[in-house]
C-alpha cells in the first residue's frame, strides 16, 4: 500500500478535525503541521505525532516529500494565495471552502490545478453527510421522477455567526448557503443556475459586523427548475455550533423531504439547561466513532492522492458555486435578479 506525506495548514477547528483524521489513516506516512498560535501547534502536534511543527506553511510546501496540502486557515483571504503556492509547488490541495473570494482568483486556481495535473478538492463537506447523499442517489436513480423545485433552509446559531463575521465581512450566502448551493448543484448537474434573485435581512449583525442576518436566495434553473437557499446565522446559542437544516427536494413522481435538524439527540442539564450534541456541520469524535461528515471527506481526499482517484467536490465545481452566491450577493445589494445564462 502506498502511503503519503500530508500538511496542514491551519489547525483550528477543521484543521484539528483533519489532522486527526490524518495522523489515523494508514495512508498518511508522516504528518506535517503549519499554525501561527504556538499552544495550539503544540497541542495538535502532540495529538498527532507530527514530524514537522511550524509557524510558516512555506516550511511544508517548500518540503519535496509532502504530496498533498490541506488548508484549513483562516481569515478566508489566506486561501487564495496558500492554495496558488501550494500547487505551484507541485501539491494536491484540499482547499475549506471559499475556493476564494472573487471570480478571476478561482479561474486561476482551477487553471493551476488542471495544467500540473494536480487534484484541487473544496471542502463542501455536506456531500458527506449521508442524508445528502441520498438525496443525491433518488435523484440520479430517478427515484422522485424529473426534479421539479427544492428547498433547503440552514441555520446556525450567533456565537457561530459572530466568529464568522468578525474575521471577514462576508455574507450567508458565501459562508453558509455556499454549502446548499453546492449540494443542489450536485444534485441537478447538468442543469445549470441560469437566474439568480436574493433578498438579505439586517437586525442583529449589522451593527457588530456589518453583514445580514440571513439571505433568502431563489434559483432558476436553465431546464426550469426552481431552488429557494435560505441560510441565517442568529439563531440564540442553544449549542456553541448548533446547525440545523431542513431539506425538500421534490419531484414529478415522488417528493424527499428531510429532517436534518439535529434535535434527535437532546442533552438536557441542572446547571445549562438543553443542548443538542453532535449538531455541529462538520462533525465531532464521539468516544472511538467520528459523528459528521468531515472524517469522510478527508479519507476520500487521501484516498484520491494516494490511489490516484477523482475527488468528489472538484474547483471548478467550487467556482460554478461562487458565482452563484456572488450573483445573490449583488442580487439582494441591488433588488434586482442576476442572469448566469443568456435567456
Amino acid at each position: 500500500m502506498r502511503t503519503i506525506d500530508v500538511g496542514i495548514i491551519g489547525t483550528g477547528w477543521c484543521g484539528g478535525i483533519r489532522a486527526e483524521v490524518c495522523a489515523a489513516s494508514p495512508l498518511v506516512d508522516r504528518l506535517h503541521l503549519a499554525e501561527i498560535r504556538p499552544d495550539r501547534l503544540a497541542e495538535v502536534g502532540d495529538q498527532t505525532d507530527a514530524k514537522l511543527l511550524t509557524d510558516d506553511y512555506h516550511e511544508i510546501i517548500a518540503d519535496d516529500s509532502v504530496d498533498a496540502v490541506l488548508i484549513s486557515a483562516t481569515p478566508e483571504t489566506t486561501h487564495y494565495p496558500m492554495a496558488r503556492d501550494s500547487l505551484h509547488a507541485g501539491k494536491h490541495v484540499l482547499l475549506e471552502k471559499p475556493l476564494a473570494l472573487t471570480l478571476d482568483e478561482a479561474d486561476e486556481l482551477v487553471h493551476l490545478a488542471e495544467s500540473n495535473g494536480l487534484k484541487l478538492a473544496v471542502g463542501y463537506s455536506q456531500r458527506f453527510n449521508p442524508k445528502q447523499a441520498y438525496v443525491k442517489q433518488c435523484v440520479d436513480d430517478g427515484v422522485i421522477g424529473s426534479p421539479v423545485s427544492a428547498l433547503v433552509s440552514r441555520h446556525i446559531t450567533r456565537s457561530l455567526g459572530n466568529k464568522i463575521g468578525g474575521r471577514i465581512k462576508l455574507s450567508p450566502a458565501a459562508m453558509e448557503a455556499t454549502h446548499d448551493i453546492d449540494f443542489l448543484l450536485w444534485c441537478l448537474r447538468p442543469a445549470r443556475p441560469a437566474v439568480v434573485y436574493a433578498q438579505s435581512v439586517y437586525r442583529v449583525m449589522q451593527d457588530v459586523h456589518g453583514t445580514p442576518d440571513c439571505t433568502w436566495i431563489t434559483i432558476t434553473m436553465d431546464d426550469g427548475v426552481v431552488l429557494v437557499v435560505g441560510a441565517g446565522w442568529i439563531l440564540p446559542p442553544g449549542h456553541p455550533n448548533f446547525s440545523t437544516t431542513t431539506i425538500e427536494m421534490v419531484g414529478s413522481d415522488g417528493a424527499l423531504l428531510v429532517d436534518d435538524s439535529h434535535r434527535d439527540v437532546v442533552l438536557n442539564r441542572i446547571d445549562g439547561g438543553v443542548t443538542f450534541p453532535m449538531s455541529t456541520m462538520p462533525g465531532e469524535r464521539v468516544g472511538h466513532v467520528y459523528a459528521g461528515p468531515m472524517a469522510a471527506e478527508t479519507v476520500h481526499f487521501l484516498e484520491a492522492v494516494a490511489y490516484d482517484r477523482p475527488v468528489l467536490a472538484t474547483a471548478a465545481q467550487a467556482r460554478a458555486v461562487m458565482e452563484v452566491y456572488l450573483a445573490a450577493d449583488e442580487s439582494a445589494e441591488t433588488g434586482r435578479p442576476v442572469r448566469l445564462l443568456p435567456p
